[in-house]
């Protein structure tokens, strides 16, 4: 019988929290900085005052981006903990509950009652604690939130995407510079949104739409406000 490759997949779930963030940032890193100088010269600035209020549009959202997640993140790590500190509770008080209460989670997965006891009595013996956060809470260790992993990576990416319209609205000149920050910021959100379906196994061609359809609203919307409030001012 010839020698088979072993059978690996590659599941993408546990990006989904640094991923999420990542893309947020980006997304927003891209288009905020973009609509801020696109408003900037729409009113007739001078090419010094548009740079720096993108740096300072960059420097301030990387910094609330960063602060958002981890805030947010924060509270939902709190809550799993608090789940978990009951849950540890419980296992101490009332243990042939909790062994109970794992089979009926396997029964109702399909095992047989015989089966899903020596399961359960298996994973309690090796850590019950984890057997409950993964099957009875839904809280697998790959999967729970990380607070700084997601401040970081928002706050990064944030930088990383505000820098590409930035790029374009200072290095061209007046007569082009608008023009050329539009189709970058196109193009740089056209790229997020087919990374971001990639990494995270969706559909391309949708996400791609969408993050663009949107992000021109918001350039045009931020744009047409510059421009009257630079020809009322």
């Amino acid at each position: 019988m010839p020698w088979k490759r072993p059978h690996a997949e590659e599941h993408l779930s546990f990006r989904s929290n640094w991923l999420r963030a990542a893309v947020l940032g980006a997304n927003d890193g891209i288009l905020s900085t973009a609509s801020l100088v696109l408003g900037v010269a729409a009113s007739g600035a001078s090419r010094g005052d548009i740079v720096t209020a993108g740096i300072a549009g960059l420097v301030a959202g990387a910094g609330s981006m960063a602060a958002g997640e981890y805030v947010s993140v924060s509270s939902q790590r709190d809550t799993e903990e608090a789940d978990l500190r009951l849950e540890a509770r419980e296992l101490a008080d009332d243990p042939e509950g909790e062994l109970a209460e794992l089979v009926r989670i396997y029964e109702a997965r399909g095992l047989e009652t015989a089966l899903a006891t020596e399961v359960a009595t298996a994973l309690t013996s090796y850590d019950a604690l984890g057997a409950h956060a993964r099957d009875e809470l839904g809280l697998p260790e790959d999967r729970r939130a990380r607070p700084l992993q997601a401040a970081g990576a928002s706050a990064l990416s944030f930088a990383a995407g505000a820098v590409l319209p930035l790029l374009a609205i200072g290095l061209f000149g007046s007569s082009v510079r608008i023009v050329a920050c539009v189709l970058v910021t196109i193009l740089a959100l056209a790229g997020l949104g087919a990374l971001g379906a990639r990494l995270g196994g969706a559909p391309e061609i949708p996400a791609t739409a969408r993050v663009v359809f949107w992000g021109v609203v918001a350039m045009g919307a931020t744009s047409a406000i510059g421009a009257l409030i630079g020809s009322a001012v």
